[in-house]
């Protein structure tokens, strides 16, 4: 089992939707993918479609999502809190994430047990799932640190513009900082970068041909981080998949599914396949 985080301090550079999609791609390589949502928002839970109730007084995931995993020793495993989605077909596992993660952060804080705990119960799915993909806040806080020290690999969206590139100063700060923290503990090696993946990237043919190269260039230049071959560009239908509905008693109920399977033979689809075949190369499956 490879386990995978998807994080910039920066928000909005695509890191959901890398997530969503790319769980989406490798599943259909084959293989059993987690997708697990570490973010108070609740992004990555949306998008695959989780959240089916039009009204908080039939919330059903408040009683069951990552935050109970993380704050019990005992109950709560992955296979208890993981959920079918059917935003993907082949279907994908997720372990949902709700709002009340922001409130007890602080609770989590004197846990000692808490930076810990999402590692140890993959232990126990690790000869079920071959891949596992983690969502992040775009933040130092205790969840994004548990994502970071879980994790194996790391892929670091960006939009490339300079207040993205400036913060990847800070995420370059923060694995040394988690690393440092790997060594302490003596469990796991450091983590690996997989690469700045360009993201939500303007389909212009002159900032594709002129801008764009610059902008890869400097990433390993000031920022020493090597650039995924891959190119998420910013394009209609990955805002569409993701705005699918359905009709409950009168009432459109989100129903968002992968671009893969939203429009198949689309461009969109064909950089998230080339993504996944990337990202598989990569980590050695």
């Amino acid at each position: 089992m490879k386990v995978i985080a998807v994080y910039h301090n920066k928000g909005g550079v695509g890191k959901t939707t890398t997530v969503v999609n790319l769980g989406a791609a490798i599943r259909k390589n084959r293989k059993k993918v987690l997708v697990i949502d570490l973010d108070s928002q609740a992004n990555a839970t949306f998008a695959t479609g989780l959240v089916k109730f039009h009204d908080e007084a039939f919330d059903d995931i408040k009683e069951c999502n990552i935050l109970h995993v993380l704050q019990s020793e005992e109950f709560f495993s992955i296979s208890e809190v993981a959920r079918k989605s059917e935003f993907s077909n082949p279907e994908i596992d997720v372990v949902p994430a709700h709002i009340d993660l922001m409130k007890y952060e602080l609770d989590m804080n004197q846990l000692d047990f808490s930076l810990l705990m999402l590692m140890d119960k993959l232990e126990d799915v690790k000869t079920y799932y071959d891949v596992v993909i983690l969502d992040t806040p775009p933040s130092w806080n205790l969840y994004a640190r548990i994502a970071l020290i879980t994790a194996d690999y790391l892929i670091i969206p960006s939009d490339l513009k300079p207040f993205s590139n400036q913060g990847l100063l800070n995420v370059k700060d923060f694995i040394r900082a988690i690393n440092g923290y790997r060594k302490q503990i003596n469990i796991k090696p450091p983590l690996e970068v997989l690469g700045v993946l360009p993201s939500k990237i303007a389909t212009n043919n002159m900032f594709i041909q002129h801008t764009l190269p610059k902008r890869i260039k400097a990433i390993s230049e000031r920022y020493g981080f090597d650039v995924m071959k891959s190119v998420i560009f910013d394009r209609d239908d990955l805002a569409k998949c993701a705005e699918q509905v359905e009709k409950v008693d009168d009432q459109d109920i989100p129903s968002p599914v992968s671009v893969l399977d939203y429009k198949p033979y689309s461009m969109a689809s064909e950089e998230f396949r080339s993504l996944a075949q990337e990202v598989l190369e990569k980590i050695g499956m």
